[in-house]
């Protein structure tokens, strides 16, 4: 387990940096799963297909398709949160604090996971209690 240390100023720009990258391509991703369902081409080339009788399975892959892009979606915009609420920490003075015990979290998982709240440990615990 890692002792509460205060985070250094240079460290707390390197975080900053990866979580900054992170940012970046995670909102790249986000952008690109928002294009594909909001493709104009595909919502025509559906219309026109529509006109067609279509087989079941042909709409029910395409409502799978979209559900799953919908679900990626949601997962990224989650991390994107959690990255934000990860730079609000380095603000605040309290990121690679852990949350549950106020240890500090190892550097390595920061540099791993930047945006941890807890340390491996207690994540385990979490899930752990969790019900299937």
């Amino acid at each position: 387990m890692g002792s509460l240390t205060p985070m250094s100023e240079h460290d707390g720009e390197q975080a900053r940096e990866r979580l900054h990258a992170e940012r970046e391509r995670v909102e790249g991703l986000i952008e690109s799963v928002r294009a594909d369902l909001g493709d104009d081409s595909e919502n025509e080339q559906a219309s026109e297909l529509s006109d067609y009788d279509q087989h079941p399975a042909d709409t029910g892959s395409e409502t799978f398709e979209r559900e799953k892009d919908l679900s990626i979606l949601e997962q990224l915009e989650g991390e994107l949160a959690e990255i934000q609420a990860a730079l609000r920490r380095i603000d605040e003075g309290t990121y690679g604090i852990d949350e549950v015990t106020g240890e500090t979290i190892p550097t390595e998982r920061l540099e791993a996971v930047p945006a941890a709240r807890t340390n491996v440990e207690n994540v385990a615990t979490e899930q752990r209690r969790q019900p299937s």
